[in-house]
C-alpha cells in the first residue's frame, strides 16, 4: 500500500512539471517578471482592453492627482454634449481659488476659457481649475463628484470612490485601483483622442487677467514621460503623501495603443521609469490587426418587399490583439449574409457578419447590420414592378 502511495505521489509531482498552468475561473496566471517595485501597476492595451501584465491591480489605493482623468471625461462629456463650448469663459469661485497643492492660481472672479482650463488641468494638473470647471458644470463641486462616482459605476471601476474631483483630499476613502485608472484612462483617450492635443503640450503660457491688471503664468507639463520616452502622449501624474507617486501613462507606436498605470511608487523617478519599462514589455509582445471596415458591401436579396435589394453596413470596426509573437498579416476576412431574407427588414436588423481568420481559425465576427427597412410588398407593389419589367 505504500509503494503505491509512492508511485502516486510520484506521478502527481511529474504532471505538475509537465502539464502547462491553468488558471481557475477568476484567477489569473502569473505574468512576467518585470522587477516592478511600486505597490500596484498594469499595462492595457486600449483598443481591445487586453490587460499584458498586472501587480495588485485591484488594490483600493489613494490615486491623488490621476482623480483628474475622471474630471476630465466629465468635461469631455459636457463638450460633446453641447453642454459647454471651448471658448466660453468659466469664473473662478472663492472655493476653487482656495484650493491648494498644485495649481495655476486662479484668482476669484477671474475667468478663463473652457480650453485654457482643459489646460490647466491636463498640463499643470491645476486643483483650483478643476475645482472651478466643476462648479461651472454641476453648479457644486458636490454635484460633480456625485457625476464622478456614477461615471465611475458605468465603466465598472469596482474599488473606486471619489470624494473630490482633483486628488487634494488625503483620505483613506478617496480610493481607486490601478485597473480603475486604466479603465477610465482607456475610456477618455479613446472616445476623446482629442485629449492627446492637450496631454503632448510641454510648456506653454496662460494670461491671468484680474482686477490687478494682466500677467503670464507659465504651465510646464508634470508627465516628464514625455521627454524620457518618444512614443509617449499622455496622460497624468499624481503624488501626495498618502499616495505617494502615481501615474497613468498612454503610449502609441505602429497602431498599438497602450495604458501604463503605476500607483504608490516609492520616488517620482521610479514611477517614470516602471511606467516606461511597462510599455517597452508591452510592444515587444504586441503585434495588432485592425480593421476599419469602410470597404463597400454588396447589397443583399430581399424576398417579397417593396425593395429587391436593401444596403447593409458593419456595425464597426475590428481588432485583433496577439500577444505571442503570431505574425498577422495573414488575417482574412470573409462575408456571411443572411441567406433567403424575406421582407419587411428593419434598418439596424443583422443581415451577417464578417468573419475573421487567422491560420484558418475563426478568432473574430462584426455584425454586418441593414442600412434601411423594406416593407413587405402589396399587390399594387407587384403590379409596379411588372410594369417597370415591361417597360425595360
Amino acid at each position: 500500500m505504500k509503494r503505491i502511495l509512492t508511485y502516486l505521489l510520484v506521478l502527481i509531482i511529474m504532471l505538475q512539471t509537465v502539464l502547462p498552468a491553468v488558471a481557475a475561473e477568476g484567477e489569473q496566471l502569473p505574468t512576467a517578471d518585470l522587477g516592478i517595485t511600486s505597490a500596484a501597476a498594469i499595462l492595457m492595451e486600449a483598443s481591445t482592453g487586453t490587460v499584458l501584465y498586472e501587480k495588485n491591480a485591484d488594490q483600493a489605493l489613494s490615486p491623488a492627482s490621476i482623480t483628474k482623468i475622471m474630471t476630465l471625461i466629465l468635461i469631455f462629456d459636457a463638450l460633446e454634449s453641447g453642454q459647454i463650448t471651448l471658448d466660453e469663459e468659466v469664473t473662478t469661485s472663492a472655493y476653487a481659488k482656495s484650493m491648494g497643492g498644485s495649481q495655476v492660481f486662479l484668482e476669484e472672479g477671474e475667468k478663463q476659457t473652457v480650453e485654457t482650463m482643459i489646460k490647466c488641468i491636463v498640463v499643470a494638473s491645476g486643483n483650483d481649475a478643476s475645482v472651478a470647471m466643476a462648479e461651472h458644470i454641476c453648479g457644486s463641486e458636490t454635484e460633480f463628484i456625485n457625476r464622478m462616482n456614477a461615471r465611475a459605476q458605468e465603466l465598472g471601476m469596482t474599488s473606486t470612490h471619489f470624494e473630490d474631483c482633483c486628488g487634494l483630499t488625503d483620505s483613506t476613502t478617496h480610493l481607486t485601483s490601478a485597473r480603475d485608472v486604466a479603465l477610465m484612462s482607456r475610456e477618455l483617450i479613446t472616445r476623446y483622442p482629442q485629449i492627446h492635443q492637450y496631454s503632448t503640450i510641454w510648456m506653454e503660457n496662460i494670461t491671468h487677467v484680474t482686477d490687478k491688471g494682466s500677467s503670464e503664468f507659465g504651465l510646464a507639463n508634470t508627465n516628464k514621460l514625455l521627454k524620457q520616452y518618444e512614443w509617449c502622449n499622455g496622460l497624468k501624474t499624481g503624488s501626495t503623501s498618502l499616495a505617494k507617486y502615481c501615474l497613468s501613462a498612454t503610449a502609441e507606436k505602429d497602431g498599438i495603443k497602450l495604458i501604463a498605470v503605476i500607483m504608490a511608487a516609492p520616488d517620482y523617478k521610479i514611477r517614470f521609469a516602471e511606467a516606461k519599462s511597462l510599455l517597452q514589455y508591452g510592444y515587444g509582445i504586441c503585434k495588432l490587426y485592425h480593421d476599419e471596415n469602410t470597404d463597400i458591401l454588396p447589397e443583399v436579396r430581399i424576398q417579397g418587399g417593396v425593395k429587391d435589394y436593401a444596403s447593409i453596413s458593419y456595425e464597426g470596426e475590428f481588432s485583433y490583439l496577439s500577444t505571442d509573437g503570431t505574425d498577422v498579416s495573414g488575417i482574412t476576412k470573409e462575408l456571411v449574409l443572411e441567406k433567403g431574407v424575406k421582407a419587411p427588414v428593419q434598418q439596424g436588423g443583422t443581415a451577417g457578419r464578417a468573419v475573421y481568420y487567422l491560420n484558418g481559425t475563426e478568432i473574430g465576427s462584426v455584425p454586418l447590420l441593414f442600412k434601411e427597412s423594406v416593407e413587405k410588398a402589396g399587390f399594387l407593389d407587384y403590379l409596379k414592378k411588372a410594369f417597370q419589367s415591361f417597360l425595360i
